[in-house]
């Protein structure tokens, strides 16, 4: 007698995520269901802002976060970001040294006052750059980097590009003003997003709070630092047509956020809006990770196959989700499998996705990949699938 494959197909309840919520932490939402609704985000005063979650990339609160707008010296996030790809490529080493040129020391605004055509080491000036915001900082990087500072700039738009930052275009490395030197609060966002992810070493430097070069003293330049012991990160800007932008970046209890404001009146008010979003998010959401790396979430039915099923789960560093705080045990997830999955099946080949709704509202959606690869069966097999193919 053939098996009988009826209850594989279709869409199917996903049993682990929906018994972990109803019933491992129901103890803790005791009237969620009356939960009152998340109130607006403050008035903040701004020309822009958003508030992301780092792991998930859902926004938490935005205003004008797609209108193009000057960066300032946020732009210095990517001639940083663009020099630690070049280190971690091993084009360039932490401790080689560059002459500085007389265009890098010629700089105007803030600086790290550095020596005309004396050596320095790539270590000094990224935290020249980093702490200091030094224009004359990043023009020496960029040299460094790519000869000259345009070819550069060339460089810093192919990072935008591959970061998704659509409305972003880079013509210095300073972030002096340009008309066609403009980006987003929200390309920002997945910049800010990006620097902290994929070189978390270099980040690092974002958190010192001051800096001595050539017996020059400057602290940083964020207000946040020192003010809230959750923040780590990550540069501030200012000219008088971009007025005071920050990204900010805090943890707590193991869930990061990203704000960043754009265009505030004064310095202060930067930081005062910076910290009422981070704020804002941590008090009225939550982040946690639904399942552990290589997790298998639910198996699906392949036909003609050497085996009758694969299993399936998400990819590695997926499987988080953002929501209302409070809300776990309310969220409801289901995984449509497909009906006629045929061998060969790839590992790591996308089968499904789980669908994470609360209250009927889409949450967000998770690849399910092959976590084993399944080679086409036996002759035999693969006749008798297809003959219960064309039955079905």
């Amino acid at each position: 007698m053939w098996p009988d494959r009826s209850g594989w197909a279709g869409t199917v309840k996903f049993k682990s995520l929906v018994l972990a919520c109803a019933f491992s932490l129901s103890s803790g939402v005791a009237g969620a269901a009356d939960a009152p609704p998340i109130p607006a985000p403050p008035e903040l005063g701004l020309k822009a802002f958003i508030l992301v979650d780092f792991e998930t990339g859902q926004v938490l609160a935005e205003k004008d976060s797609a209108m193009r707008a000057e960066p300032a010296s946020l732009t210095k996030i990517m001639t940083v970001y663009a020099v630690a790809d070049a280190l971690h490529k091993g084009h360039i080493k932490m401790d080689d040294t560059t002459i500085v040129s007389e265009y890098a020391w010629k700089q105007e605004g803030s600086r790290m006052f550095l020596d005309v055509n004396k050596p320095v080491s790539i270590d000094l000036l990224l935290h020249g750059d980093i702490i200091q915001s030094g224009n004359d900082a990043s023009v020496a990087l960029a040299e460094h980097v790519s000869g000259t500072e345009e070819t550069f700039a060339t460089v810093m738009n192919q990072h935008a590009e591959q970061l998704g930052m659509k409305d972003t275009h880079f013509v210095n490395s300073t972030g002096l003003p340009h008309p066609e030197h403009y980006t987003t609060a929200h390309d920002l966002s997945l910049l800010g997003r990006a620097l902290i992810r994929d070189f978390p070493e270099i980040y690092k430097i974002f958190s010192k709070p001051e800096y001595t070069y050539n017996g020059i003293h400057q602290h940083n330049r964020n207000g946040l630092l020192g003010k809230d012991p959750s923040v780590d990160g990550i540069k501030t800007g200012h000219t008088e047509s971009a007025g005071y932008c920050l990204v900010g970046s805090a943890k707590r209890d193991g869930m990061r956020l990203i704000s960043v404001v754009m265009g505030a009146a004064s310095n202060g008010a930067r930081t005062k809006a910076s910290q009422a979003l981070l704020n804002y998010g941590y008090r009225y959401y939550e982040t946690r990770r639904l399942y552990e790396a290589n997790a298998t979430v639910a198996t699906a039915q392949v036909w003609r196959g050497a085996q009758d099923s694969v299993k399936i789960g998400p990819a590695a560093g997926a499987g988080a989700i953002t929501f209302p705080r409070g809300q776990f045990a309310r969220i409801k997830a289901t995984v449509d499998l497909p009906t006629k999955l045929e061998a060969p099946v790839k590992l790591g080949q996308q089968i499904a996705e789980a669908r994470l709704e609360l209250d009927g509202k889409l949450l967000a959606t998770i690849p399910l990949l092959a976590q084993e690869a399944v080679d086409e069966g036996s002759f035999i097999e693969q006749l008798i699938d297809r003959a219960r193919l064309m039955m079905q």
